[in-house]
């Protein structure tokens, strides 16, 4: 396989040189064209200045950029070439319809696309531990198996395109639920009086233990914040679930209740810290502690 990389930021670049360490990559793009070169420069790869130059480089091209409208932007770029024998691989989080729209505009153009959401943050990026939550063709994922193994420990054909962004949404509703209840429970040991490291201990070993409480529990409590999931990212991926909850005729309590709060958390400057910031909100449910 000869990979190229679209969208070098903080889960893109150290993906992109995860391919590299495979020897998978062969080029890389970025909307900022010195990021892109930086890189290129430093793993010796090709530097695409359009995304439409990477189809040069590669047969398979990986994408990992913001929200929709960029994916969208993206395929069209690519597809003002024929992408004939070209396949596409969005592991960017954006809502399943969109993948669906994004397949529809590659396959007019004579290509094959995959979406391909991650989960595992920027740690299972830089450590390649990320999990791929897949939609699309058997064939189409097994072609792109080398570079999940390369990138990740974890990949989950869940069905056609547009599966794993669904799934990937569900995901998001979790992660919002499990954030409310490990921030809302610390706060609640916090008025108490309780050793913050010793609930820690307790609820992380027990039926209340969770991935969110072993690796964030000890930095929330001492005030910091450092991005692992940013808060502004992922209230966009709720404002995604949201509208999707709308279009099944369904609502999500705890998502709308946690965009509420990250709304009021970014207005205070906190959008590019990680989702634990959460707990700055939390703690004031219990003011006089």
């Amino acid at each position: 396989m000869k990979a190229a990389f679209i969208g070098l930021g903080a889960m893109g670049a150290p993906m992109a040189r995860n391919l590299h360490r495979a020897g998978l990559l062969a080029a890389v793009c970025n909307r900022t064209a010195a990021t892109a070169q930086a890189l290129a420069s430093e793993l010796g790869v090709a530097h695409a200045a359009t995304p439409a130059d990477c189809l040069s480089h590669a047969e398979v091209i990986f994408l990992c950029v913001t929200a929709d409208e960029h994916v969208l932007s993206v395929i069209d770029q690519l597809g003002t070439t024929n992408l004939a024998g070209k396949l596409i691989v969005d592991t960017s989080t954006v809502a399943a319809a969109t993948a669906r729209e994004a397949l529809q505009r590659v396959q007019a153009a004579g290509g094959h696309f995959i979406d391909a959401p991650v989960t595992g943050g920027t740690e299972g990026a830089i450590h390649a531990r990320l999990t791929f939550i897949i939609g699309g063709d058997d064939a189409d994922v097994a072609r792109a198996q080398p570079g999940f193994d390369a990138m990740g420990a974890r990949a989950v054909h869940m069905g056609p395109v547009g599966s794993g962004q669904a799934t990937k949404a569900v995901n998001q509703v979790m992660c919002a639920g499990i954030n409310q209840a490990v921030t809302e429970g610390l706060a609640f040991a916090e008025a108490q009086g309780l050793d913050p490291a010793k609930v820690i201990a307790v609820t992380e070993s027990g039926a209340a233990g969770s991935w969110f409480v072993q690796h964030r529990g000890a930095t929330m409590v001492r005030d910091e914040y450092p991005p692992g999931f940013k808060l502004a990212l992922h209230l966009k991926d709720l404002k995604i679930v949201q509208a999707m909850a709308r279009d099944l005729g369904g609502n999500l309590p705890v998502v709308d209740q946690t965009v509420t709060q990250y709304e009021r958390l970014l207005a205070e400057g906190h959008g590019d810290e990680d989702i634990s910031t959460l707990y700055r909100h939390n703690r004031r449910l219990f003011p006089a502690s």
